[in-house]
């Protein structure tokens, strides 16, 4: 017997939801036709690529797992709702500048898997980057510029903390992100 639709309440990106869905229905279909959220991507739908990361309850998950009926009640951030508006997080930003963003299929669910590592790991070393980054599959090009990109983001946010509490000392900076071992300038 199918199951019947049932009426799901959620949280995306700041926005209370309400869908009337099956309840074993994927969270990335949900998001991607239920509210035309498509900046998730599909990649191989089976939870081994992280094409379709989202955060849920701050977590990192893959939503092509997820069946939507254990995402009631909850907060979900999807790619385009990082960005504070017209603000880009400094992830984002740092992806752009660094060239982390490739042909595109896995930035959104890099940027959110970097977003959530940054969040557990202001400071990251290489290796928390490679364990922070390692469900997300990038066939393009390599993940040295994705990697960089962290980095960056990672100054760019230790400069915004500096500033607000008064004390800028770029010297600092470039020594709390050097230990990642890239060189950055």
């Amino acid at each position: 017997m199918p199951a019947e639709k049932i009426t799901i309440n959620f949280t995306v990106n700041g926005a209370a939801h309400s869908a009337r869905v099956y309840p074993m229905a994927r969270l990335l279909d949900v998001l991607r036709a239920e509210l035309r959220l498509t900046g998730t991507k599909e990649g191989c739908g089976e939870g081994e690529c992280g094409a379709c990361s989202v955060l849920l309850d701050g977590a990192l998950v893959n939503s092509c797992l997820v069946p939507v009926a254990q995402v009631a009640h909850a907060n979900i951030t999807t790619i385009e709702g990082v960005a504070d508006g017209e603000q880009l997080h400094a992830v984002q930003q740092a992806f752009i500048e660094c060239g982390g963003a490739q042909c595109g299929i896995c930035t959104p669910g890099m940027v959110l898997a970097a977003v959530a590592l940054l969040a557990e790991h202001p400071q990251p070393t290489l290796d928390e980057m490679r364990n922070g980054l390692a469900g997300n599959l990038c066939r393009c090009t390599g993940y040295m510029k994705i990697f960089e990109s962290v980095v960056r983001a990672c100054q760019q946010s230790r400069t915004a903390d500096c500033q607000s509490a008064g004390s800028l000392d770029a010297a600092d900076i470039g020594r709390d992100c050097q230990h990642s071992g890239l060189g950055l300038n």
